[in-house]
């Protein structure tokens, strides 16, 4: 089966006040929980380690040394 942009995790550069698609697609993955998280929804990640967090949870457990 061929995937489409849609269907495959989108590659991104994390800025301080955003981020760039540098490879296309939907979602990315969550360093800490692996969940997809849709680009739209998107509002924790990391600039230092280039990473996505679901939430403010995995993002602090991360952060702080918990995954």
């Amino acid at each position: 089966m061929l995937m489409n942009s849609a269907d495959r995790a989108a590659t991104l550069l994390y800025q301080p006040n955003g981020f760039r698609v540098l490879k296309p697609g939907n979602h990315v993955v969550c360093a800490v929980s692996a969940a997809e998280i849709p680009l739209e929804a998107l509002r924790y990640w990391s600039v230092e380690r280039q990473e996505a967090y679901a939430g403010p949870a995995e993002a602090t457990k991360r952060l702080t040394g918990g995954a």
